[in-house]
């Protein structure tokens, strides 16, 4: 059964959905950018359903200033309240659950790496870290992975070497992409790719990392994992990755291996209250 409840944080009031289940580990989903708690194409409502079927409750909201909910949206390095007063209104809706699993996307991932200490978070499963920052020149191009990525795929392609022949490249944006892809690969991060680096390092939970390969987000994650500063959370955290470029695993097949991954990392916790 699902039904819509609410809970305060900051002053301001927080829509929220819960999908009830008899398990005693529930699953709290944080959404991902400005989407609401619904998800992309509907993606986290019919995840949500799917996890309460197979006996654990989910719980879903809109952070402030998205959605249904009141206050002004800050973007994601500001919700750690808004995480922490999250799981605590789950805990209360559910009162038999003993275990807080956290699932979030994109930037949503980054903060619950960052946040969820602080809401006393049991495990986290994360899909596509967010680790990109604004240029400080302003160039948005996509991230040096995710260049280095579609340049080789490119080279492989007869029609687009073609094309480069012919003058169907446009040769300036060739050349601010060749210099980005050339940057050494996995430098040291700094910035939000370190703090999220600290920060995993740190964690006592279970972490368990998915990535979508293709995807210029995920790669872009992938990139800084192999550096050493990740080099502690490779060693408790595990990763698989999904063969698809959908950030939100859209198709029908991401959305089976998403939902297969979820319950696997799930797997090891019961699904009953404890006597």
């Amino acid at each position: 059964m699902r039904r819509l409840t609410s809970f305060p944080c900051a002053g301001e009031t927080l829509a929220a959905t819960l999908d009830e289940a008899p398990g005693s580990t529930g699953l709290l989903i944080v959404s991902g950018g400005n989407e609401i708690r619904i998800g992309a194409h509907r993606g986290m409502a019919e995840l949500a359903a799917t996890v309460a079927a197979s006996g654990h409750p989910v719980f879903r909201y809109d952070r402030r200033g998205i959605g249904d909910s009141s206050g002004e949206n800050s973007g994601f390095e500001s919700t750690a309240q808004d995480i922490s007063e999250a799981a605590t209104a789950f805990r209360r809706e559910a009162p038999h659950l003993t275990r807080v699993i956290a699932f979030g996307n994109c930037d949503a991932a980054s903060a619950l790496i960052l946040f969820h200490a602080q809401a006393n978070i049991d495990a986290l499963i994360l899909t596509n870290p967010w680790t990109i920052e604004p240029s400080a020149d302003g160039n948005d191009l996509p991230p040096a992975a995710a260049i280095r990525s579609r340049y080789l795929e490119k080279l492989k392609n007869p029609r687009e070497l073609l094309r480069l022949l012919t003058g169907g490249v446009n040769i300036r944006k060739l050349i601010s992409g060749l210099a980005k892809a050339s940057a050494k690969q996995s430098q040291p991060p700094t910035g939000l790719p370190a703090r999220l680096a600290t920060s995993l390092a740190a964690t006592t939970v279970p972490v368990t990392i998915l990535l979508a390969e293709r995807d210029n987000t995920a790669l872009a994650f992938a990139d800084h994992w192999k550096s050493a500063t990740f080099a502690p959370a490779r060693i408790t955290a595990t990763l698989t990755t999904c063969p698809t470029d959908s950030h939100s695993f859209a198709r029908p097949a991401d959305k089976a291996w998403l939902t297969e991954q979820v319950l696997a990392a799930l797997d090891p916790y019961p699904t009953s209250p404890r006597a």
